[in-house]
């Protein structure tokens, strides 16, 4: 029998075959597939029924290829109501009002019990910072289909990719991919002011002390989103990003070293705008100011920052219009 077998570099492989017409949505997949990703090697027999997901968004491929989960992690950050549900998973739930998924709490790390009882074919964890610890034990359970190289590191495509790919739905997950990408393409190319301007994702700060600036490397899956949106990153924060490392952090006497970042975007309110402006190390960024700068809540749109399958079409508009009204302040 034959196999599919995907490393992260042969998944690439096959999107071009895709691509160019070789496999297509409703094909029949052959199994075993094994999928190759960084914690191991993961074997799908057959076709999975029960689905279940851990860790963030991982969901979201399964519910935009037409699946209910069996039970995904609860959301915890960006639940305006309380019911572990951002808006965008409950619109597809909602097209499902017979099947109820079970909501993993993970507040204090995966609940194996929970998800052992969800009997579970496959358990999808594309996007995730599963430990091998964490891994070896879902295994136990179900098949996993881990991250394709470093923890929180899968951008939305290899999480779309790899995940369908445990679904037996690759071509399907191929043509999601496209769609996605073509309402980027023509949202962006409403805001010519963002183009060639850098952009920098700083964590969450503290208004009221701001001696340590953390940022988002150039492997946080928020800061790759960027080149979607018509932004570069800055050579600054090219240069302190650590391989395998999706955040870092510098002192602010070495701001400096950030005069190259046209927008800054970060997490927080009025109060860290005003610390920010007044303190005398973090006004001397340009971007600061000059204004430039995107403050996200705790609501949808700064949930979506971090871009996931079902989130991406749902803030795009208004999360791009942020942007390039910070663009225009930049010089």
């Amino acid at each position: 029998m034959l196999r599919f077998i995907f490393s992260a570099m042969q998944v690439a492989a096959f999107v071009l075959a895709l691509a160019s017409g070789s496999a297509r949505a409703g094909d029949e997949t052959t199994y075993p597939i094994v999928i190759k990703h960084a914690l191991g090697t993961t074997i799908i027999e057959k076709k999975p029924v029960r689905v279940a997901t851990v860790a963030w968004a991982n969901h979201e491929v399964p519910l935009a290829l037409g699946i209910v989960p069996v039970g995904f992690a609860a959301a915890n950050f960006g639940d305006d109501d309380g019911d572990g549900i951002l808006p965008w998973v409950a619109d597809k739930l909602a097209q499902h009002p017979g099947e109820k998924p079970v909501l993993f709490d993970e507040g204090d790390g995966i609940d194996f019990e929970a998800v052992a009882a969800t009997s579970p074919d496959v358990i999808l964890a594309a996007y995730s910072g599963l430990s091998q610890a964490d891994y070896d034990t879902l295994s136990q359970i179900a098949p996993v289909v881990a991250y394709p190289e470093a923890p929180w590191s899968t951008d939305w495509r290899e999480m779309i990719r790899f995940n369908s790919l445990g679904l037996g739905m690759a071509a399907e997950g191929e043509a999601l991919i496209r769609k996605i990408e073509a309402d980027i393409a023509l949202t962006v190319a409403g805001h010519p002011e963002l183009h060639d301007k850098s952009a920098m994702f700083i964590t969450h700060l503290n208004a009221t002390d701001l001696s340590v600036v953390n940022f988002y490397t150039t492997n946080d899956t928020r800061v790759k989103f960027f080149a979607d949106l018509g932004l570069k990153a800055p050579k600054s924060v090219t240069t302190a990003s650590l391989p395998g490392k999706f955040s870092g952090s510098i002192s602010a006497e070495r701001i400096d070293e950030f005069d190259d970042v046209d927008i800054l975007v970060t997490y927080g309110d009025r109060k860290l705008l005003d610390s920010l402006a007044a303190n005398p190390l973090t006004s001397r960024m340009p971007a600061v100011g000059n204004g430039a700068l995107v403050v996200l809540g705790r609501n949808p749109v700064g949930t979506a920052a971090n871009p996931t399958p079902l989130s991406i079409p749902w803030v795009l508009k208004d999360y791009v219009a942020l942007l390039a009204e910070a663009a225009g302040k930049s010089r």
